[in-house]
């Protein structure tokens, strides 16, 4: 597994189309994977790298990067099958005994110092790799969100919390059904049903403007995760 060599323009189309796929290196939240194989860029992905750079931006965003969930593997444990990591300072995965339908291209050299030969035979492998990549017809990863929005008391008028709620607006973002449960003491909670893209929006996301509403939202949690 890997990424080829990241600091590099090949190595960076292929997580490009590796993320085109996912919102994240592993899971469904940001975590110690997307820390290890940001930290391994040399700078900000170009702009025609769309999912790279959306990605790149995101794990920006976090201050506090050293206290996402997970443990930082080396760079080898993370990406598509098949591909060795050769980023400047990573060690290489070791190859497996079985690949699976990608492992066609052999990155795996020899222990020696490469030559300029071997090398641009590598970027070549890169790039026909790349290539193949993006053949493949793109399958938008969806999911279904169940999310329950909670007031701070009785007194909160539910139809403005929920009408809040949908003024939310964006790419890759579809509300649907919702009701009203009784928490206790008199407070109910709105629970509220949505789809979305997962390469466009994250439950990070939604909460952040969810509970931008301070006046109405106490909390927001993710009652049901489902992928579609």
């Amino acid at each position: 597994m890997g990424f080829g060599d990241l600091r590099a323009a090949s190595g960076l189309k292929v997580l490009n189309g590796f993320l085109s796929e996912r919102s994240y290196i592993e899971g469904y939240v940001p975590s110690q994977a997307d820390v290890a194989v940001f930290d391994s860029l040399s700078g900000t992905p170009s702009a025609d790298l769309v999912h790279a750079l959306r990605w790149y931006r995101h794990i920006l965003s976090y201050s506090q990067r050293s206290s996402l969930p997970g443990v930082k593997k080396p760079l080898g444990q993370y990406g598509p099958p098949g591909l060795a990591d050769t980023t400047t300072g990573s060690a290489p995965s070791a190859p497996k005994e079985e690949e699976d339908d990608d492992d066609d291209i052999d990155l795996f050299g020899s222990d020696e110092e490469e030559d300029e030969e071997a090398e641009r035979l590598k970027e070549e492998r890169l790039a026909q790799y790349a290539a193949k990549k993006s053949k493949k017809p793109t399958i938008i990863a969806k999911s279904s969100l169940l999310l329950d929005v909670k007031p701070w008391d009785d007194e909160t008028d539910m139809k403005q919390l929920e009408a809040l709620v949908r003024s939310i607006s964006m790419e890759g973002l579809l509300w649907g059904q919702s009701k009203l449960l009784p928490v206790g003491y008199g407070i109910q909670k709105l629970q509220i049903n949505c789809v979305i893209e997962d390469d466009k929006v994250g439950t990070d996301m939604l909460e952040e403007q969810i509970t931008a509403f301070e006046d109405f939202v106490q909390s927001m949690d993710v009652a049901a995760f489902n992928k579609i």
